[in-house]
């Protein structure tokens, strides 16, 4: 989920609004605060799946030595020096795998772009290997998943090297008021590399972080409104929530299928776009995905386009600005989509996107006492709870680790809920699918004839606050989660050394036609730079 008012429509607070600056300024180098730790260059600082795939090619890397190198900058600065604390666990079994892979290179070639690279998938997403499974809750640290997720699964296919886990917000922040994300009780709290005290949002906080400080080549989040695209907004990386369907949900610790959906991190399009072809396919475990069937690519760098955005229409959600030094990143986004060939409808007469208000927390909160429990009876006796109800009692049982810093008030209303033939359930979904794609993103595409909607992803980070909890940072995730369809973020610039990012997002299985877009935009402006890992932000 995104952050704890993730059914509200927060305006930025206004302890976080910052002097704004534009894109040129935001280009700068800024005036802040000393490093919290400074060591050595890292050699593979930025590396994209490109220049590691060179390297090894070249023989001047080997997906042992390249593993090797972000182990020991994870030993560096995750737990120790700036303890960013993005990893809940390292895979024990990740250099042998490496080492496997070399010898698979030298003997028979590389699988594609991914063989011998490492990447980090979040804490809910099973792999059957000697790590854990726990969506950061104490609750599931004996469970035992029986078999590796479809993402598991299709990166280990692909040849990638899945590193560890990150941490997340537990339950994918879907347990209680007042929760600060990116914290669980497995995990602790994870940080935004860009300044410590920050928080990275979530709940795929970890994956951000992670992929953000380069302690990997990329990352696996997972989504059901805003946990791809706002952590990679806030700690200033691509990410891609695809279409509903267009990824298996298998093995991955659900909310709700109706938006549940895991991708990319990375940070670049190019990279987004790699890891997105190796994830697709249809699987008998998820019926949603029989819906792509024809409409899914195994290889999505064919839409890299440098000159994507020319001839283009962009509509502009209006309904998500907030009047603030982010806006005017965003405003400035604008100006150069235009000066790179697109026509900017702005605004598209403020569609229906959000309307479907109330009808979202319910559906979801039928679903994830449903799902959860699907989830869990699939794993048998592997699993030391078996219902929502008993993780709800272990966390009373064990509320001095698990709720010290917030309840489980989300947990209890769903608990309340009945079976998914309940009339109120019903009602809601069909007034979610209906405001949301035939009111909401479909209508305005159609009026406006658009290829894609553009609004701010949210940003800059707040503070960490385990005293009142996550506080507004704005976003426009809801419109595509809710519908299903799919969103990608990049970066947009800087305010005061803290990223921001904007999203485009459309109708359903565009993904195509929407990484042509932010791949021109990301080719003209160069935003990303790596974090500094700040102590604060000056």
């Amino acid at each position: 989920m995104k952050r704890r008012e993730f059914l509200q429509v927060s305006a930025l607070a206004s302890a976080q609004i910052v002097m704004g600056c534009g894109i040129a300024a935001a280009r700068d180098n800024e005036r802040l605060p000393k490093v919290a730790s400074r060591d050595k260059p890292f050699a593979l600082e930025e590396a994209t799946f490109g220049d590691l795939q060179n390297a090894m090619r070249s023989g001047k890397e080997s997906a042992v030595s390249i593993s090797k190198k972000y182990l020991d900058r994870i030993d560096q600065l995750d737990k120790r020096g700036p303890s960013l604390n993005a990893i809940i666990e390292l895979n024990p079994d990740a250099l042998a795998i490496a080492r496997a892979l070399d010898r698979e290179r030298k003997e028979r070639g590389p699988r594609g772009p991914l063989h011998g690279i490492p990447i980090v998938i979040k804490d809910n997403i099973d792999t059957r290997d000697r790590m854990k499974t726990t969506s950061g809750s104490l609750a599931l640290l004996d469970a035992r998943p029986l078999q590796d997720s479809f993402v598991a699964q299709k990166l280990r296919e692909a040849g990638a090297i899945i590193l560890g886990k990150t941490n997340l917000s537990e339950w994918a922040n879907f347990r209680g008021d007042r929760s600060s994300s990116g914290w669980s009780g497995r995990g602790g709290q994870t940080n935004n590399p860009y300044a410590l005290d920050r928080n990275p949002s979530g709940s795929s906080s970890g994956s951000a972080a992670a992929a953000a400080a380069n302690f990997c080549a990329a990352a696996i989040g997972t989504e059901t409104d805003g946990s791809i695209v706002s952590p990679s907004a806030l700690c200033g990386l691509v990410g891609i929530k695809p279409t509903v369907g267009l990824v298996s949900r298998a093995g991955i610790i659900p909310i709700g299928h109706s938006q549940d959906t895991a991708g990319p991190m990375t940070r670049t399009v190019a990279d987004a776009a790699i890891m997105l072809g190796a994830l697709t396919g249809f699987d008998t475990r998820d019926a949603a995905t029989s819906s792509s069937r024809g409409q899914y690519f195994s290889d999505y760098t064919q839409f890299l386009d440098p000159s994507g955005l020319r001839g283009t229409r962009i509509g502009v959600a209006r309904k998500f600005f907030r009047s603030g030094p982010c806006d005017n990143l965003i405003e400035q986004a604008m100006e150069e989509m235009k000066r790179l060939g697109a026509t900017i409808i702005d605004p598209i007469d403020d569609p229906a996107l959000t309307r479907f208000g109330e009808a979202e927390r319910v559906v979801l909160l039928y679903e994830f006492k449903n799902d959860l429990n699907a989830y869990l009876a699939s794993l048998g006796d592997r699993a030391p709870v078996r219902t929502l109800q008993e993780i709800i009692e272990f966390n009373e049982r064990n509320k001095d680790k698990e709720l010290v810093y917030f309840g489980q008030e989300t947990m209890l209303k769903a608990q309340e809920k009945g079976s998914l033939n309940e009339k109120e359930y019903l009602d809601a979904v069909a007034k979610c699918r209906r405001t949301s794609r035939d009111e909401g993103i479909d209508a305005a595409m159609n009026k406006h004839q658009l290829d894609a909607i553009i609004a701010p992803a949210g940003g800059p980070a707040a503070k960490t606050d385990h005293v009142n909890g996550d506080r507004g940072i704005g976003g426009s995730s809801s419109a595509a989660a809710v519908a299903g369809y799919p969103n990608i973020t990049v970066p947009a610039g800087f305010i005061s050394g803290l990223p921001v990012g904007i999203s485009f997002f459309g109708r359903a299985y565009s993904e195509p036609k929407l990484i042509k877009l932010p791949y021109a935009f990301e080719q003209a402006t160069r935003f990303r730079k790596p974090p500094r890992l700040l102590t604060t932000v000056d």
